[in-house]
């Protein structure tokens, strides 16, 4: 694959990534029609376009998750690949610039420091008592590195590990950003093909994935039954609220899992699961869009969430 179609396809992620994340955020405001849906699913006479799906007008601002996202990009079209200085410090540039996209705490704290050469392998094992971030925030901006070497499982997984190292220094965080990068890339690679059950979507991320306790809800995930309700499946797996690796991830590919020819239903579902939605719906959505491709997004949705940076 050359570079110009390895930046299309990383761009591709981002479009997706960066759209559920705004339209996940929506429903911070909305909690109640998310409630709404989850009762009327339980109903057989009513399909997904029968609901009430209130949605604000634009634009759909991003948070944190598409702000980091496009640092990804940039590294990945200025380096070719990972660089963990150029990327910590195009982390801190746009904290500087807008520190109110939605940032946690401890990046707060992490981010203004990053400026400084070789920070990144040091700074980091400093938060949470010295054990590191097993947050969520490495996996929210991975798929564009999953898209970018989609065609060379190895190097996803290396470049991902590098992607997160930059601020979670904990296992189950780069344990988290390897197996979103990997379902990001092994989506691209089914593409064209007919969507495989979600069972065998996920047995061929698992053994991609580090020990871990990611890799072990993972296997919970790909164990449901196929008639798991989200409800379910969020109780069971975790839905991003406690804004950890582990009960984000599983959650995250076992609803892309289930929705991969579907971009419009992977969201709706994915933020039914209430949770940390922007974050899970913009993991979802990096990996899904890989698959349906850009078409695959809702135009109305590609207008109303606010223009993303000129590449």
């Amino acid at each position: 694959m050359n570079l110009e179609d390895r930046l299309t396809h990383a761009r591709c992620a981002l479009e997706g990534l960066s759209v559920g994340d705004a339209f996940g955020e929506l429903f911070f405001r909305h909690r109640t029609a998310i409630a709404r849906f989850w009762l009327q699913r339980n109903s057989d006479r009513l399909s997904l376009g029968d609901l009430d799906r209130p949605l604000d007008p634009p634009p759909w601002r991003w948070t944190d998750d598409t702000a980091m996202a496009i640092a990804v990009v940039e590294t990945l079209r200025e380096r070719g690949e990972i660089d963990r200085n150029d990327l910590a410090n195009r982390f801190a540039v746009r904290y500087t610039a807008e520190p109110r996209r939605g940032y946690g705490p401890a990046m707060h704290r992490l981010l203004p420091q990053l400026r400084r050469r070789n920070a990144w392998q040091t700074e980091p094992r400093q938060l949470f008592g010295g054990q590191g971030s097993f947050g969520n925030g490495a996996a929210m901006r991975v798929a564009p590195v999953g898209a970018y070497f989609a065609d060379d499982l190895q190097a996803a997984i290396e470049n991902a590990r590098r992607s997160a190292e930059v601020t979670h220094a904990h296992p189950e965080g780069i344990a988290g950003a390897i197996a979103v990068a990997a379902a990001t890339a092994l989506a691209w690679q089914l593409r064209g093909s007919s969507k495989p059950q979600p069972q065998e979507f996920l047995d061929r991320i698992l053994f991609m994935i580090p020990n871990s306790e990611v890799a072990f809800k993972t296997q919970l995930a790909r164990d449901l039954q196929t008639n798991t309700t989200i409800r379910i499946a969020a109780t069971m797996l975790g839905n991003g609220s406690e804004v950890t690796a582990q009960d984000t991830v599983p959650f995250v590919l076992w609803s892309a899992a289930h929705h991969l020819d579907n971009y419009e239903s992977a969201l709706w579902h994915t933020a039914s699961g209430l949770g940390d939605m922007d974050t899970t719906c913009a993991m979802v959505g990096g990996i899904v869009v890989m698959y349906t491709g850009i078409e695959g997004i809702p135009v109305e949705w590609l207008n109303n969430r606010e223009p993303l940076p000129e590449p």
